[in-house]
């Protein structure tokens, strides 16, 4: 006896290849990769936070074995994601977003410090606190091919350290 959820789906999977002319069982469609870059990522962490603070930086080292970009960041951690870089600005340091998506070169390794180029998670829904772990997507692009496709990572929440202070964001 036929299940009655799979009848009508077997019913128009046939009915399609009919109409069509083709088989419904060949049509086969390959994902895009998950990776089109060969992305390695080491040692991510993030920042933990402290009560009634929005944002906090993630960190990590990124090795690409073939030239790519990396074009977005999310977590589920955090309203806005994106790539920072700390910049001079009338002798003061500040952060600004990474226009265009940060480019990494095959085979060499792009660090994301404190205090350089790092992941900027803004809008906290929640207090990210030392020793809980925070999701992040990357997605990133082959600039050869301009295959997207996307890294989860799960980054260990560090303590704040002397480091921490005395950064201001703006545009």
């Amino acid at each position: 006896m036929m299940n009655k959820l799979f009848k009508p789906f077997l019913v128009g999977t046939v009915l399609s290849a009919a109409l069509t002319g083709g088989s419904a069982w060949a049509q086969e469609t390959k994902p895009a990769p998950a990776d089109p870059c060969g992305l390695k990522v080491e040692a991510p962490w993030v920042r933990a936070t402290v009560p009634g603070q929005s944002g906090t930086g993630a960190f990590m080292r990124l090795t690409a074995q073939q030239a790519c970009q990396l074009v977005a960041v999310q977590s589920p951690v955090a309203g806005v994601s994106q790539i920072h870089r700390m910049i001079m600005e009338e002798g003061v340091m500040k952060m600004r977003e990474v226009e265009g998506g940060l480019p990494l070169p095959a085979g060499q390794t792009v660090e994301l410090v404190p205090g350089g180029l790092h992941l900027m998670l803004m809008d906290l829904k929640q207090p990210v606190a030392a020793g809980a772990s925070v999701a992040i997507t990357l997605t990133v692009q082959n600039t050869q091919t301009s295959t997207r496709g996307q890294i989860a990572i799960d980054a260990p929440v560090r303590a704040l350290d002397a480091n921490a202070g005395g950064m201001q964001h703006g545009k």
